[in-house]
C-alpha cells in the first residue's frame, strides 16, 4: 500500500520572519576537527539553500557518532566552505542557544551541538523535543539515514511543529520506493553482517526480485547452516539451518571465498574452509557469476560490502562497483562502505542513485515506511 504524500519544503511559501528547524544528516567521519567525507552534508545543501532562498532563519541539528562525544563545529566550518553563513553554538538547548538565535539574521544558519550530548534525544523525550521545538516555527526532516530511529529530533518533535521533508529525504523516498517494485530482470545484492536484522528483508525480497545474492559475513551464516566449516569467520548468533530461505531457488551465495589462516591466504570453495581459517572476501569465480547477472539486469539494488572492508579486503567490492558502473540498468546503492567503494573509484556519476542511508535504507525497503515517516504523517494535525 503506497504511503500518503508527505508535505515537502517546496510546498512552503515565503519564510521571511520564520525560523525553520532542520534535522540534518550530520553523522560524518571527523578526524582532527576536519570532516573526512562530505557526502551526507553536501546532499543536504539543496534543502538549506531552498530555505535560505525563501528567507528563513535555520536551526540545523543532528548527531555524530553514537555517544555524543564528537562536536558538530566542523559541520559549520564545512557549510562556510560551501558559501553558506553558519555559526556553531556549543550547546544543544538552553539560554546560550536562545541568545544565539536572537542574534541570528535571516538566511543564516545556527548549527546546534551534537544532539546526542543530551540523553533525552535517544529517549524520544517529550520535554527535550519541546525545548527544540521552541526554537522554530517549522520542522524539516532531511535526515533520512537517521529516520529509522525513534528519537526526539526525529519523532517527538513532530507533535509540536508542522512537519515537512527536505529534498534529500524526498529523493531517498522516491528512489527506494521504486526499488520495492523492480523491473525484471532484477538483482538484489546484500552484504555486511547482522543476519538477525536482515533476514525478514531477505525473505521478502526473494519473492520480489529475480535473484538475491548474499555476500559478506551474512554468507558465513548460510555456509554454517549448510553444515560447512567456517573456521574463525564472523557469524551471527542467529541459526538459519531450518529456514526455507536456504533452499530458495532465487538465492545465490559466493561460489568461492578468500580465506586466511596459519598457512597463509588462499582461494577455496565454501565447503573446503579449514578450522583455523577465516573467510574474508568472495572469490574471483563469484565475481564472474555476478558479472553475468549484473550485465543482464534491468534493476540492481546493492547494500553492504562483500569482504571485510576494515581489514583491507575490498577487492571484490570494488570490482562489483566497477561492474555496476558499466551497466545500463537502474542501479541503486546504499550503506557506508558500499558507497565509499564507489567514491574511492570516483564513479558516483555512473549510478542511478546513491543512498545516504544504511540501516534506514534496509528498514524502509522491508517495511515501506519508517518511524520518522509515521511521525510526519501525524504531524499533519499540528
Amino acid at each position: 500500500m503506497p504511503l500518503p504524500p508527505l508535505k515537502k519544503i517546496t510546498d512552503l511559501g515565503d519564510l521571511t520572519g520564520k525560523t525553520v528547524f532542520v534535522r540534518g544528516s550530520l553523522n560524518v567521519p571527523i578526524v582532527g576537527g576536519v570532516v573526512q567525507n562530505q557526502f551526507r552534508v553536501t546532499r543536504g545543501l539543496a534543502t538549506l539553500n531552498t530555505l535560505i532562498n525563501k528567507g528563513a532563519r535555520i536551526v540545523l541539528a543532528g548527531h555524530i557518532g553514537s555517544d555524543g562525544v564528537e562536536s558538530t563545529a566542523p559541520i559549520a566550518e564545512l557549510l562556510k566552505q560551501h558559501g553558506l553563513t553558519a555559526y556553531h553554538v556549543a550547546e544543544v538547548t538552553g539560554a546560550v542557544v536562545k541568545n544565539a538565535l536572537e542574534n541570528l539574521k535571516p538566511k543564516k544558519i545556527l548549527v546546534l551541538e551534537n544532539l546526542r550530548r543530551d540523553p533525552r534525544e535517544k529517549q524520544n523525550d517529550d520535554s527535550f523535543a519541546r525545548e527544540l521545538a521552541e526554537l522554530a516555527d517549522i520542522y524539516v526532516n532531511d535526515a533520512f539515514p537517521a529516520s529509522h530511529r525513534v528519537h526526539a529530533s526525529i519523532c517527538a518533535i513532530t507533535k509540536l511543529l508542522p512537519g515537512y521533508i527536505g529534498h534529500n529525504f524526498n529523493h531517498e523516498l522516491t528512489e527506494l520506493t521504486a526499488m520495492r517494485s523492480p523491473k525484471s530482470p532484477s538483482l538484489f545484492m546484500l552484504g555486511g553482517a547482522k543476519f538477525d536484522t536482515k533476514m525478514p528483508l531477505v525473505e521478502q525480497f526473494l519473492e520480489i526480485y529475480d535473484h538475491v545474492f548474499i555476500g559478506g559475513a551474512l554468507a558465513n551464516d548460510l555456509f554454517k547452516a549448510r553444515g560447512y566449516e567456517v573456521g574463525t569467520s564472523l557469524v551471527s548468533a542467529i541459526d538459519v539451518s531450518n529456514n526455507p530461505v536456504l533452499q530458495h531457488p532465487k538465492l545465490l551465495m559466493p561460489v568461492d571465498v578468500i580465506v586466511s589462516g596459519a598457512s597463509g591466504q588462499r582461494v577455496t570453495t565454501p565447503d573446503q574452509v579449514h578450522p583455523d581459517e577465516k573467510i574474508f572476501d568472495a572469490g574471483p569465480k563469484t565475481l564472474e557469476m555476478l558479472a553475468g547477472l549484473i550485465s543482464g539486469a534491468s534493476s540492481i539494488l546493492w547494500n553492504g560490502p562483500f569482504g571485510n572492508y576494515e581489514a583491507g579486503f575490498s577487492e571484490q567490492t570494488l570490482a562489483t562497483a566497477r561492474l555496476l558502473a558499466a551497466t545500463k540498468g537502474t542501479t541503486v546503492v546504499g550503506g557506508g562502505d558500499t558507497v565509499a567503494s564507489i567514491e574511492e573509484l570516483l564513479l558516483q556519476e555512473k549510478f542511478t542513485f546513491l543512498s545516504t542511508a544504511g540501516g534506514a535504507m534496509l528498514t524502509f525497503l522491508e517495511l515501506g515506511t519508517l518511524p520518522a515517516i509515521e511521525a510526519l504523517l501525524q504531524s499533519e494535525k499540528v
